[in-house]
């Protein structure tokens, strides 16, 4: 149907795609290492399980899909360290309301 003589392309003018570069205070926000953070919160300050674990999981994600490392990291750790904090404090305290005798 075609013939390569009448093929408006050029292979000869084609350029390779180079993504602009991208300042480090322009990136945008990772919105997984965020709700990490805020979901450990929530499971230190109000003993929830799962948001401990939900914090634990976004970390990981927010970890495997990693742009910057330097901006990234800070936050991932943070997060991280909530997800610890939190399971630390609903597995290995007391029960609430638990009455000593």
């Amino acid at each position: 149907m075609s013939s390569s003589g009448s093929d408006p392309r050029q292979p000869s003018t084609a350029k390779p795609y180079k993504p602009k570069p991208v300042h480090p205070d322009n990136v945008p926000i990772d919105y997984s290492g965020f709700i990490a953070i805020i979901c450990g919160v929530a499971g230190v300050m109000f003993r929830y399980k799962l948001g401990s674990w939900l914090a634990l999981i976004f970390c990981a994600q927010s970890l495997a899909n990693m742009k910057n490392i330097e901006t990234d990291l800070k936050q991932i750790s943070t997060g991280f360290m909530f997800a610890v904090m939190g399971m630390v404090t609903n597995y290995m305290s007391p029960a609430r309301g638990a009455v000593k005798t």
